[in-house]
């Protein structure tokens, strides 16, 4: 994984290499597991991950806004979004980095 950016991809691969399970059977465990967090989300359910962080549903109530281009006021709908919060083990390891 030594792009900045680590795709599906290289994170199957890297199951492969650290769990020993095939190509195949890596591929479909990371695919379930993306689709069960995915499908938590969409029921807006949080989803803790230890030592990882939080993903959370956030509704964020309608509001105008402005194109920055023209100026022109335009009105932003209601929406849901994702949010995610690391945890203070993620954010040590990050900074450590540095």
């Amino acid at each position: 994984m030594s792009s900045k950016t680590v795709t599906r991809v290289e994170l199957a691969d890297a199951i492969v290499r650290e769990v020993g399970l095939t190509r195949q059977e890596s591929g479909d465990l990371l695919d379930r597991m993306l689709e069960m967090i995915g499908k938590s989300l969409e029921h807006e359910n949080e989803v803790k991950l230890s030592r990882f962080g939080n993903f959370v549903v956030r509704k964020k109530a309608a509001r105008s806004g402005r194109n920055p281009k023209t100026g022109v006021e335009a009105k932003i709908s209601a929406r849901r979004v994702v949010t995610f919060k690391p945890s203070p083990m993620l954010k040590s390891k990050v900074e450590e980095a540095n």
